[in-house]
């Protein structure tokens, strides 16, 4: 089954309405030729302002957080219906960021990664070990505990759907990345996990991103990996340039 790579950038906490603006307006002659499928992830505030800004384009806009509930106390939160209202089609769950620094749990990801997925939103569920466990030489069943519970409750079809995103924890802004081997042995393992637990056809559709300090120079070699079917893009998504040609890798 050939599956069609994905390269998002996750712009995190940068980009004003007005940059984010400019910086899809620069981006989108650059990549109206990919054969990839773009997506970028501008903070809550940006959102509107850049699906109005992508119509018409390639391009595909994603969320950086949901919540699982449709309206209610949640301060701080965004539901599915004030993004699908605005057309976002992505959501990045469950990033490290999100688990270290504000308490995000497995339960929390799979709760809103079936929220999403409900309401035609794509969930791009990040999974990725500390530097801890990878010298400990326990990261295949910690990324795959990861995984497992993140899917907990959705159907083989339903898996074959969605995006997973490795990024080891100890590559993410550090400028360290994962070698191409390294990328691919948890890739690979991803996929088996899947295989195992929802089927070889959930495993085969499935897409699995890399993240981690991704560079255009770097974009090539890494797309070669046999279970590497995109990137999950920080710093190099906030300049056109730069994501332009990791896209078109």
């Amino acid at each position: 089954m050939a599956r069609t790579p994905i390269i998002a950038g996750n712009w995190k906490m940068n980009n004003t309405i007005a940059e984010g603006t400019q910086l899809v307006k620069d981006l989108a002659p650059l990549v109206k030729d990919a054969k990839v499928d773009v997506v970028v992830c501008p903070t809550s505030t940006a959102l509107a302002a850049i699906t109005a800004e992508t119509k018409g384009t390639n391009i595909h806009v994603g969320a950086q957080n949901v919540h699982w509930e449709d309206h209610g106390a949640f301060t701080g939160e965004i539901s599915t219906k004030m993004l699908t209202e605005i057309g976002v089609d992505y959501c990045v769950l469950g990033h490290s960021e999100r688990r270290d620094y504000f308490g995000e749990t497995n339960e929390g990801v799979n709760k809103r990664a079936h929220a999403a997925f409900a309401a035609g939103i794509t969930p791009i569920i990040c999974c990725g070990e500390p530097l801890e466990i990878r010298e400990r030489g326990s990261y295949l069943d910690y990324v795959a505990f990861q995984v497992l519970e993140a899917l907990a409750g959705f159907k083989p079809e339903e898996v074959a759907k969605l995006v997973i995103a490795y990024e080891p924890i100890w590559a993410i802004g550090t400028g360290k990345t994962a070698t191409f081997d390294q990328a691919e042995e948890v890739c690979g393992h991803i996929r088996e996990t899947i295989k195992k637990s929802y089927g070889a056809e959930a495993a085969e559709a499935v897409r699995i991103q890399y993240g981690g300090s991704v560079k255009p120079a770097t974009i090539k070699d890494l797309m070669q990996q046999p279970n590497v079917d995109g990137a999950l893009v920080g710093g190099a998504s906030l300049k056109a340039k730069d994501f332009s040609e990791i896209v078109n890798f």
